[in-house]
């Protein structure tokens, strides 16, 4: 897999640090980003399982809703997502049919498996559908890159599971 440029690590790192901001709020701690061609951030989204009750507020998702109401096809099309995390399957499947053509992301979702305990639904990982294999169930070709930073992106978890 392709190092990422400098650019591209601190838009990761940018996912990143919504996570944390996630956190911070008291929601899981996962980010995700969108950006133009030029690197411009374009739309951020935090997750918000805790703080809504919404049981679907997972970062990826959100950010595709909001990028549905804010870009156009185009704007999409030629953009790119960078997440702190894999995207699980729903969250892939929301950027799928967003229209994304590119995802960056940091750490994979098995890199959360440490952090399971095996009590807590909120950390049940579907580890054995990964986004690639939901994303090439599609009929778009979306390119995928990552894991990337991944002791960056995890250490953000240390602490919030319960580990």
């Amino acid at each position: 897999m392709p190092e990422l440029t400098e650019q591209e690590q601190q838009l990761l790192r940018e996912a990143i640090d919504v996570s944390r901001r996630s956190r911070q709020k008291g929601n899981h701690p996962f980010g995700a980003i969108f950006v133009d061609s030029q690197g411009r951030i374009l739309a951020e989204a935090e997750n918000s399982v805790v703080t809504t009750g919404d049981l679907i507020g997972h970062a990826e998702t959100n950010l595709a809703r909001a990028m549905g109401l804010t870009l156009t096809a185009e704007q999409i099309a030629d953009g790119t997502v960078y997440a702190s995390c894999e995207p699980c399957a729903m969250c892939a499947g929301a950027m799928y049919w967003a229209g994304v053509t590119r995802l960056v992301y940091g750490m994979n979702e098995s890199d959360l498996l440490p952090f399971d305990n095996g009590e807590r639904d909120e950390n049940a990982t579907m580890t054995g559908v990964g986004c690639r294999a939901v994303l090439a169930s599609g009929q778009r070709h979306i390119e995928v890159s990552g894991p990337h930073l991944v002791d960056e992106a995890v250490r953000v978890h240390h602490g919030y599971w319960g580990d």
